[in-house]
């Protein structure tokens, strides 16, 4: 058998295990055999959840979810497991722990909880039906201390890289970056500090092992010197993968975690600014070698509105750009919208917000985010406390937004909303009928221009206005899979 044939094959093979659906046909005489690709559910989803709290006072509550889907089987389960349960010698342990939570059917949320210093970080994995848009959200409660308010984050995937803008490395704060592996074999991980006159001098960033299965939290002022505000954080893979977020904990301001940043470009949207915002600083960052000028828009419930004082930011190639926009929202729904003055930079950006005012303040962050696509979840919500902010910054969208059945109990409603082009709205929640604890929405654009969202969870606590807001991003419960005849003239060659 020749070379040829056997690239066929092996080529045909790895489709097949990839989609579980690829077939091969003989074609027609004289027919095309390029077809259009597919969109199926995928199969396999892998989520990592990082170490909660170092905070004896901590409350954490895990909240999964899987939308319901077409296409899917009937078969198919999903956990959440501590890290070190997920090693070879663990999983094959009957002593191991039970998970933290194992979802029942796709469209009704579960939770699972924990307490203090002590929980680890988690590994999850959704297979059949539970995989289409799996979703994990990790909340914590800190009643006190450094970072006290509440704290949320969407369990990620592994991935290779990462940016951060919106760190900090000086006195009053701590910040942590959490690497989290999920495979069998270590992964090699460098970090690089970028502040406002370019990178900063680090000591252990290069070469930091994660073990297998296992996650490490790295304190950022451990690997520098130099204490500054805004740091844009840097996370490479040079073998493996991991999951990665910044942990950002002020003395004074509370803190939340801080999530990537959508991958760089030339035009960026940070969704859902909370209406009652009392400061609201931009960071922005470049790794190319040119500088970027961007024009700042804030996407109102009327339409696009330049700050004043604030119309453009330069950010200088390699550095670190920071500015405060103070009262930003006014008392109304907004979300900023980044574009290139002239010629489009690639960057990344992230808010840090605060809402409070005095000794009672918080602090939560929102990344510039990937639109939603074709859907998007977010889970944790209640009754009261649920903000869910949808923004059209380049054409008036049509959106479905379904609230789930409680995971107490409850029935699902939906709503459709247009959204006007340029504009953001914080929407009336459909909540479901006869809610019993707490529930998923799923946002799934009809028509119109691209959608970008985000949703806050809000508790005061002792007069402090805890709150934490996580962006909606695709929840990439598809894939595009092309349909393959076969063409036997390959193997006459």
């Amino acid at each position: 058998m020749n070379r040829t044939t056997l690239s066929l094959i092996a080529g045909v093979a790895a489709l097949a295990a990839v989609t579980g659906f690829a077939t091969l046909t003989t074609p027609d005489a004289g027919a095309n055999t390029a077809k259009a690709a597919a969109e199926l559910p995928v199969e396999r989803t892998s989520l990592l959840c990082p170490v909660p709290s170092t905070s004896d006072l901590a409350e954490t509550t895990y909240t999964s979810f899987t939308p319901v889907t077409k296409g899917t089987g009937s078969d198919g389960e999903a956990e959440l497991r501590s890290a070190g349960e997920e090693s070879a010698d663990a999983k094959d342990d009957k002593k191991a722990d039970k998970p933290v939570l194992t979802p029942k059917e796709p469209g009704t949320p579960v939770t699972g909880d924990a307490s203090g210093a002590d929980s680890p970080a988690l590994l999850g994995t959704a297979e059949g039906k539970f995989a289409p848009g799996w979703t994990v959200q990790q909340t914590t409660e800190v009643a006190a201390g450094t970072g006290r308010g509440l704290q949320g984050v969407n369990c990620t995937g592994p991935d290779t890289e990462f940016w951060f803008p919106g760190a900090g490395t000086a006195a009053d704060r701590t910040d942590y970056v959490h690497l989290t592996n999920p495979d069998d074999s270590a992964a090699v991980v460098d970090i690089e500090l970028y502040g406002k006159d370019g990178a900063l001098e680090t000591t252990v960033g290069e070469g930091i092992t994660v073990q297998p299965h296992s996650s490490e939290p790295v304190l950022l002022s451990t690997l520098t010197d130099e204490k500054q505000a805004n740091v844009t954080v840097h996370v490479s893979v040079r073998s493996g993968r991991v999951g990665a977020a910044v942990q950002a904990l002020d003395d004074k301001l509370g803190g939340d975690w801080l999530a990537a940043s959508a991958d760089p470009a030339g035009s960026l949207v940070l969704p859902g600014i909370p209406k009652d915002a009392t400061a609201v600083r931009l960071v922005a960052f470049t790794p190319g070698d040119a500088d970027a000028d961007l024009k700042v828009r804030l996407a109102s419930p009327t339409g696009l509105i330049t700050p004043a004082g604030n119309e453009t930011l330069h950010v200088k190639s390699g550095m670190t750009a920071a500015v405060d926009l103070g009262d930003l929202t006014r008392g109304e729904a907004g979300s900023l919208v980044l574009t290139p003055t002239d010629r489009s930079v690639p960057v990344v950006a992230a808010l840090r917000v605060v809402r409070g005012k005095g000794t009672r303040q918080e602090t939560a962050f929102i990344p510039a985010a990937r639109p939603v696509g074709t859907r998007a979840t977010s889970v944790d919500n209640s009754e009261k406390g649920t903000t869910l902010s949808l923004t059209a910054p380049s054409g008036t969208a049509q959106v479905k937004v379904t609230a789930s059945a409680g995971t107490e109990g409850g029935t699902a409603a939906s709503k459709t909303y247009t959204i006007k082009s340029g504009t953001t709205q914080d929407v009336e929640l459909p909540v479901p009928s006869g809610l019993k604890g707490t529930y998923a929405l799923t946002v799934e654009p009809v028509s119109g221009g691209p959608v970008y969202a985000s949703r806050t969870l809000t508790a005061t606590k002792d007069g402090v206005p805890a709150f934490t807001v996580q962006t909606l991003p695709d929840d990439r419960g598809m894939v595009s899979v092309p349909e393959a005849d076969q063409d036997l003239s390959v193997l006459q060659k």
